[in-house]
């Protein structure tokens, strides 16, 4: 059995491939998506957390500016979603506090602030008293913090429905089923074939299947670096009206050498997470996650321990080797990747939708794009 030639095959229902197929059927182009649950992946399980400037690590400017330039077209993008899904995707600017527990934290969030404003970003010191002001729930012991005024958050389960239901009102295909093999035409990609036997061709092919994109069948060797899985174990908590507003924005520390963030949604649900576990595939919630989770948290806001615990998680982020996602044409002809996102698969949603989308409707990456090309990882030819 075949399904009609598209003019684009997404290979993976996430909220990344979902983004580039919604951009690409704006385009005019025929969309086909291949996936047993469209909607799913590591975005049911994520915080949400639009965090591009407390999420900032050293070495990792260009990824700043794919980061930066995302959140700045996230109002826009969540706005769009409901005006053509009448869905609301929780999208809030809420802003981050970034607290530090004892004076070594302190001054590493010192250093950062400093490493921030050498950048041109925008990020206010405070003492432990302003944090605390700033969010009373906050333990005695803060000794200062960083605000981010534009750091935001979004909801991944709420932005996974609205995607789902914005492609099919632009017409995209969907075949609930699971990509088994990549099928090629001499040496270019031409569609793929789904465990139920349906063979779905198309034009170009766009890989976004998570921390399975480089397992595909049929995809040859070389072509992607490994994608790696990185667990991450997150908490639910519930806020009863009665305790609202419990956190007024994003809250994160690192604790005992752990990361660990706090996001309140308007609902009322409180995210705690998230562990980071080289663990393979395996999405076991462990006892242990569950704890540290908890132990860390309760130690930033001691006052969570009293909230109703309503749901344990784990997802698989896709990891690339500098941890920096894969955006647009590969190594074989017809094939586009936009996978390995690692830690800002929600953040990167709308630049990945529009870069991926552009590239597919006009041929040319976008400069944007082009630090994260696949081909970077490949290894130089000989002068």
């Amino acid at each position: 059995m075949a399904r009609p030639h598209s003019d684009v095959l997404v290979i993976g229902g996430g909220i990344i491939g979902l983004g580039v197929a919604w951009r690409a059927a704006q385009h005019g182009l025929s969309v086909t998506v291949v996936d047993p649950a469209p909607g799913g992946g590591a975005a049911q399980v994520a915080a949400g957390m639009l965090a591009p400037v407390t999420e900032l690590q050293y070495g990792e400017e260009p990824l700043l500016r794919l980061g930066m330039a995302s959140n700045e077209r996230y109002a826009a993008f969540a706005a769009e979603l409901t005006e053509v899904t009448g869905l609301d995707t929780g999208y809030r600017e809420t802003g981050t506090l970034a607290v530090a527990l004892d004076s070594d934290d302190r001054e590493e969030l010192r250093e950062l602030h400093a490493f921030q404003a050498r950048l041109g970003l925008t990020s206010h010191w405070l003492t432990g008293r302003e944090c605390r002001r700033l969010e009373p729930m906050l333990a005695p012991g803060v000794r200062g913090g960083l605000h981010v005024t534009g750091d935001h958050q979004v909801d991944g389960r709420r932005l996974a429905r609205a995607l789902v239901e914005a492609c099919t009102r632009a017409g995209v295909a969907f075949e609930r089923a699971l990509a088994a093999e990549l099928l090629l035409e001499g040496d270019r990609a031409a569609g793929a074939r789904t465990d139920a036997g349906t063979v779905c061709p198309a034009g170009r092919v766009v890989l976004a299947a998570g921390s399975r994109s480089h397992l595909l069948p049929g995809l040859p060797p070389g072509v992607l670096p490994p994608v790696r899985p990185v667990k991450g174990q997150v908490l639910r908590l519930h806020v009863p009206p009665a305790y609202r507003p419990f956190l007024a924005r994003n809250v994160r520390a690192v604790v005992r050498g752990q990361h660990v963030y706090l996001v309140p949604r308007a609902d009322g649900e409180l995210v705690i997470g998230a562990t980071t576990e080289e663990q393979g595939h395996d999405t076991t919630v462990t006892a242990g996650g569950v704890y540290e989770l908890l132990r860390d948290a309760h130690a930033l806001v001691p006052g969570l321990t009293e909230l109703p615990l309503v749901e344990t998680g784990a997802g698989l982020r896709p990891g690339s080797p500098d941890n920096a996602p894969l955006l647009g044409p590969t190594a074989l002809p017809g094939l586009v990747a936009a996978t390995g996102h690692y830690r800002n698969g929600v953040l990167l949603t709308p630049v990945t939708a529009d870069l991926v989308g552009t590239y597919l409707a006009t041929g040319r990456v976008p400069d944007l794009a082009a630090p994260f090309s696949p081909d970077r990882f490949r290894p130089k030819a000989a002068v």
